[in-house]
């Protein structure tokens, strides 16, 4: 028999027939099908994909120019501190992606989105992070807060956010597509790994030749 349960709105009362709930059957089907805690995770980095590793950190990057554009004008030690920390991300993530991304791509890819081949999405990526580096040296030379630095700062985030973009549509597809999750989990552990070891004090920037970089790395 279902109770009744009076629900108040305003000075009105309406009855509510709760329904009686009882206990199903387990699912034959479900119970076959589903994976033991174990098959949902084999290890502590089960799961784990580099073009998920740079979306998130991509995410991280846009916060972190939001952060900046946010703080107190007058506060220069707090700009600069922050500054610091978003340049040693952006050039420690640039690094890591051209040792253990580009690489791979460059060998498994064909071209994602709107680019004709992977070796032009792949030369652009390395062009766009040589113009980051110019962008982050030119903040440098600035001081903090400055006019001069805020200028710097805004041509760094539009480097930047134009370059997540075009990779995200074009390289990061283009590796989902056609590599296996294995590939991608294994390069995600490389990738965190040089960038875990470098966090603290960042890596010596280099520009890299775009088209030497592909050629470099095409399959032999």
């Amino acid at each position: 028999m279902s109770a009744t349960v009076l629900v108040q709105l305003g000075d009105l009362f309406a009855p509510i027939r709760a329904p009686i709930l009882r206990p199903k059957a387990p699912s034959v089907l479900n119970t076959r099908l589903a994976p033991s805690p174990s098959a949902r995770r084999p290890g502590i980095l089960a799961g784990m994909d580099i073009t998920e590793v740079i979306l998130h950190q991509h995410a991280e990057q846009r916060r972190m120019f939001t952060m900046l554009e946010e703080w107190p004008r007058d506060d220069e030690d707090g700009l600069d501190a922050l500054w610091k920390r978003l340049e040693i991300l952006l050039e420690v993530h640039a690094e890591a992606e051209e040792r253990f991304f580009y690489p791979e791509l460059v060998k498994l890819g064909e071209g994602a989105g709107d680019a004709d081949s992977v070796e032009e999405e792949v030369e652009d990526a390395i062009k766009d992070h040589n113009e980051i580096r110019e962008a982050i040296r030119s903040v440098r030379r600035c001081k903090a807060g400055s006019e001069k630095w805020w200028e710097a700062v805004v041509e760094a985030n539009v480097a930047n956010s134009d370059h997540m973009a075009e990779e995200e549509r074009q390289d990061l597809t283009d590796f989902r597509q056609q590599t296996t999750l294995a590939l991608r989990h294994g390069i995600a552990v490389q990738f965190l790994r040089f960038e875990a070891e470098h966090w603290a004090t960042g890596v010596d920037p280099v520009d890299k030749e775009p088209e030497e970089f592909v050629g470099d790395n095409e399959p032999s």
